[in-house]
């Protein structure tokens, strides 16, 4: 009988469906361009979509569920695989996810067209079904582990339709509780899988260097950090004016610093491939500060503005960092960023910096640069990785 490798290597299908992360890596990125040159264009008048929604609620939702679905489904796709030993979900059934997926940025854009609720049963349709494809792996490969992250796939979906119920109740969805319980769960993630990849990939790329100072290990002082924000998180989502919300989320903020430094980021600035993750998880604690002091502070920037930086920052980088390198990795290619792939990285910084200088009472012209950089870094992506992700798997081994 044929092991998984052999079955893996055998298909013989498109390669852009091989693996789970060859589609949603690259159409995700596109969506990202294409949905933030939309929102840039509904800004100025340009462009009215037949949505329920409000515009800045379509905007959050295109990014929140559009964007970051594809991503944590190509990323779930390919790493349950890795963490069963199973064979991955490729070819059709891929197809039909990613068709999926599709169809629910389309009907959420045109949902004033539909029956009512019918769009929301199409967007909701891709997650559920994600959800059961990974539960199936992880039940089927007692991969008992990683029910936590399963976990927070679910809690992110049932924000995604709390955030539909809002919009049908004609209350503004981009501020109500289901985009709070899906950014939480979406940075529960980070907190989760980034506390295991970051320090990981840091130690492997210092081990090879043979660098002495490696990071800590996971221990006591993480546990608690992860419940701190944990119980941060959860508070902030019930009630994000409350003064516990803002004593725990400073609290965590500062705790997930101090995790942060543990691993000696500032040893992996010779490769942009691993230094890019540290940036992108020191935007988690940074969220929490920004939450936290702009509820006691409004002259700090809005409440909004802080969001962004969990949203446009520790999601959008810590996204684009594991595009950039799971692409490289999975297809063969060596661990290494080129100059055109970290110049993404600092578009998508100049971006997360514009915006929240823009909510602190900057010019307004701000606000266009941080959708310039935003599209420039995830289009730069989809170009760059185009080959990678739509071609056969090189013969060089990472």
């Amino acid at each position: 009988m044929a092991t998984t490798s052999e079955r893996r290597r055998a298909f013989a299908g498109p390669a852009l469906l091989a693996q789970g992360h060859r589609p949603f890596f690259l159409f995700g990125s596109l969506w990202a361009a294409a949905a933030m040159t939309l929102w840039i264009a509904m800004l100025g008048g340009g462009v009215a979509l037949p949505t329920v929604l409000d515009p800045v609620s379509w905007h959050a939702h295109a990014f929140l569920f559009g964007y970051l679905g594809a991503v944590t489904a190509g990323f779930l796709l390919t790493a349950v695989p890795n963490w069963t030993g199973r064979l991955p979900l490729m070819g059709w059934p891929l197809l039909a996810l990613v068709l999926l997926w599709a169809a629910g940025r389309v009907a959420v854009s045109v949902s004033a067209l539909l029956p009512v609720g019918a769009a929301a049963a199409v967007d909701l349709a891709f997650p559920l079904a994600l959800a059961a494809v990974m539960l199936r792996e992880i039940v089927a490969g007692r991969n008992w582990r990683n029910l936590s992250v399963w976990a927070l796939l679910l809690l992110m979906t049932l924000g995604q339709g709390l955030f539909h119920l809002d919009a049908l109740r004609g209350d503004y969805a981009a501020g109500g509780l289901g985009l709070r319980v899906a950014l939480a769960a979406a940075i529960g993630m980070i907190l989760l899988i980034g506390g295991r990849v970051v320090p990981s990939f840091t130690r492997n790329w210092l081990a090879q260097r043979r660098e002495t100072r490696l990071p800590a290990p996971l221990g006591q002082f993480d546990g608690i950090a992860l419940a701190v924000a944990g119980l941060a998180l959860a508070v902030w989502t019930v009630a994000p004016a409350h003064w516990l919300a803002t004593l725990l989320c400073l609290l965590a903020g500062v705790l997930q610093l101090i995790r942060l430094g543990r691993w000696v980021g500032h040893r992996t600035l010779a490769e942009p491939l691993v230094w890019v993750l540290h940036l992108a998880y020191a935007l988690v604690p940074v969220g929490f500060l920004a939450v936290g002091l702009a509820s006691v502070l409004p002259g700090l920037g809005s409440v909004t503005a802080a969001q962004h930086v969990w949203m446009a920052g520790a999601v959008g980088m810590m996204t684009l960092a594991i595009m950039t390198r799971a692409s490289l990795g999975h297809s063969g290619r060596p661990l290494t960023a080129s100059p055109a792939v970290a110049a993404l990285y600092v578009l998508l910084l100049v971006s997360v910096m514009a915006r929240f200088a823009e909510g602190l009472g900057a010019p307004g012209w701000l606000l266009h640069l941080a959708g310039a950089g935003w599209i420039a870094a995830f289009l730069g992506f989809a170009l760059l990785y185009w080959r990678i992700l739509t071609g056969p798997r090189a013969a060089v081994s990472s």
